[in-house]
């Protein structure tokens, strides 16, 4: 278990189901794309609708159109055709589905695989949850038609296959391959699963293994010819180093965070762990509302990283990590997210949440008479600074603040429009 306006193009061999945005610029193809990849250009719903208008939610990331930017993250709430569709009928922006690779029959699944930490007794009161989940135990072919009906019944809607395979390039391509004949629109690569098979050098043991990681991205980006996510781990000291070098290896986006490594408790009655199985359990990995500041910092990171290095390329961002609710979404996508991606808050409050999900985001921009998302992706990133920074800017402003109570130094700054505030600054009672 785990998650603008683009212009897009596709190029011989490959049947496109995406309209052309009509601001497409065919120069702006990165030069490491290889030659049947996806070219891309950034840039969002117009700014210009009407100020008494419902803010717009939708979002285009890649050449990908959503309806809005709350995406469906990898895990249980994507793992069979069933529930992807109720996805799409609720209103989801777009679907991750559950990660797949070439061979099913080595995922087995225990149960229980989850826990959850609790501040108190009621539903409410849950702010963490982990899991020992692995990724999906249905057989490839079953997911792949699945994929394809899903594609038929709504091709206009946004499906993405989440992949992850063993060391091995010929794996590799012909999991691609296959995925891709599906009719996806893009697929996210596992990188950062934090349990199960990494001595099958698989999930986070690439993502935190850079040089490892640059010759995985490279087979990847060499054979796929729709938009490639790399989803990171946290589990790591620097997390723009995987994210660095995935996206000058060819992907076209970051996906953070996936879940962090975690040991959800003891039962202090049994001296047992949980999720006990058997008696037993094993570290799992950590997510909902309790994993958000992390997620926000990991994010920010990333995308202050696209952009004083990449600067003007066209890279995406989705944040993941807790988001509950609209607002949470809000902070995100300030810190530079294109979408946002939600996977245990379904397992907590079901599809239909996307509803108000939705509300609370509008709500959001009408209180800032924001018009589209756009208008505010990555505007909080400018208030992070050092803490060096920090002091200089407050010894700084102590000292304006101690200048204006002192008042005029010298006649020569007398002005006109605040004489009377001026003479005010220097009366003692």
């Amino acid at each position: 278990m785990a998650s603008m306006s683009f212009a897009l193009t596709r190029f011989s061999g490959l049947a496109s189901k995406t309209t052309l945005s009509p601001d497409f610029d065919h120069s702006s193809r990165r030069n490491f794309l290889p030659p049947n990849r996806v070219g891309l250009k950034i840039s969002s719903s117009s700014s210009s609708a009407a100020a008494d208008s419902e803010p717009d939610l939708s979002v285009t990331v890649n050449g990908l159109k959503m309806p809005n930017p709350f995406v469906i993250g990898s895990g249980p709430p994507g793992t069979n055709y069933t529930v992807m569709k109720r996805a799409f009928d609720e209103g989801w922006g777009g679907v991750i589905a559950k990660t797949v690779s070439l061979d099913a029959s080595k995922v087995i699944n225990v149960t229980p695989r989850y826990a959850r930490l609790r501040t108190g007794s009621a539903k409410t009161d849950v702010i963490g949850w982990q899991n020992i989940e692995l990724i999906s135990d249905r057989p490839l072919e079953t997911m792949l038609k699945e994929f394809k009906q899903l594609k038929q019944e709504y091709p206009d809607r946004i499906l993405i296959a989440s992949i992850m395979e063993e060391y091995s390039k010929t794996g590799w391509e012909e999991l691609i391959d296959r995925v891709e004949q599906t009719g996806v629109d893009a697929l996210e690569i596992n990188f950062s699963c934090p349990h199960g098979m990494p001595e099958r050098r698989m999930g986070a043991a690439v993502g935190q293994d850079c040089a490892l990681l640059e010759e995985v991205c490279g087979w990847i980006n060499a054979k796929a010819t729709v938009p490639v996510w790399a989803k990171m781990t946290p589990n790591i000291t620097d997390i723009t180093e995987p994210a660095r070098v995935s996206l000058k290896s060819g992907c076209e986006g970051i996906s953070a965070i996936n879940t962090i490594m975690s040991v959800m408790g003891i039962d202090l009655k049994t001296l047992h762990p949980e999720p006990c199985v058997e008696g037993y359990s094993t570290p799992g990995g950590y997510s909902y509302k309790a994993v958000r500041p992390i997620a926000l910092a990991k994010v920010m990171n990333i995308a202050q990283m696209i952009k004083s290095e990449f600067g003007e390329k066209d890279f995406s961002l989705s944040g993941i990590g807790g988001v509950e609710t609209g607002y949470d979404a809000a902070e995100f996508i300030l810190l530079g997210s294109n979408t946002v991606q939600v996977c245990t808050g379904v397992m907590v409050h079901g599809y239909g949440h996307v509803k108000t999900l939705c509300a609370e985001l509008q709500d959001f921009m009408r209180q800032h008479n924001f018009s589209t998302i756009e208008d505010f992706r990555g505007h909080s990133l400018q208030y992070f600074t050092t803490h060096t920074d920090l002091v200089r800017r407050q010894k700084e402003a102590i000292e304006q603040r101690k200048a204006e109570r002192r008042g005029l130094k010298s006649d020569k700054d007398w002005t006109g429009d605040g004489f009377v505030k001026e003479t005010e600054s220097m009366v003692s009672n």
